[in-house]
């Protein structure tokens, strides 16, 4: 189990399109108003799949098990004080037809993967894990 990370991110694929949410339009936090993807801190001493996990059934009520996170890599985070984990997972129409917005973000969709890494508004360091992943360029940390 890794023992010091601050938290993580999923790219959550559904039909070639990530799932994503708009986060909240609040000046006092990282990000205002862009892209993001499900994750956030780590609580306790959960491991990086517990926390990735935790935070996609808080955030959308998805309940998957840790047998879909077909990639998982360490990252330096995203204010450079530590590190924290990237995971793709795949998605099905079950989940996604049954989501349940949580209270954090203003609204979710599905966007395309290559749309998500051309907005303005796509948070920038994930579109720098996107482009190492995908793309073979970007994050080589």
């Amino acid at each position: 189990m890794e023992k010091e990370f601050t938290g993580c991110k999923l790219a959550y694929l559904y039909n070639g399109q990530l799932l994503i949410y708009r986060r909240d339009n609040n000046a006092e936090i990282p990000y205002p108003d862009m892209w993001d993807f499900p994750g956030g801190g780590r609580e306790g001493d959960e491991s990086p799949e517990q926390c990735v996990l935790r935070e996609l059934r808080e955030e959308f009520a998805i309940d998957m098990p840790a047998s879909r996170l077909f990639f998982r890599k360490k990252v330096v985070n995203h204010v450079n004080t530590g590190c924290s984990w990237f995971f793709i997972a795949t998605g099905d129409a079950i989940e996604i037809k049954n989501i349940i917005f949580g209270d954090e973000g203003q609204y979710w969709r599905l966007m395309g993967i290559d749309t998500f890494l051309s907005s303005p508004d796509s948070m920038p360091v994930l579109k720098t894990r996107l482009l190492s992943v995908f793309y073979g360029n970007g994050e080589n940390k």
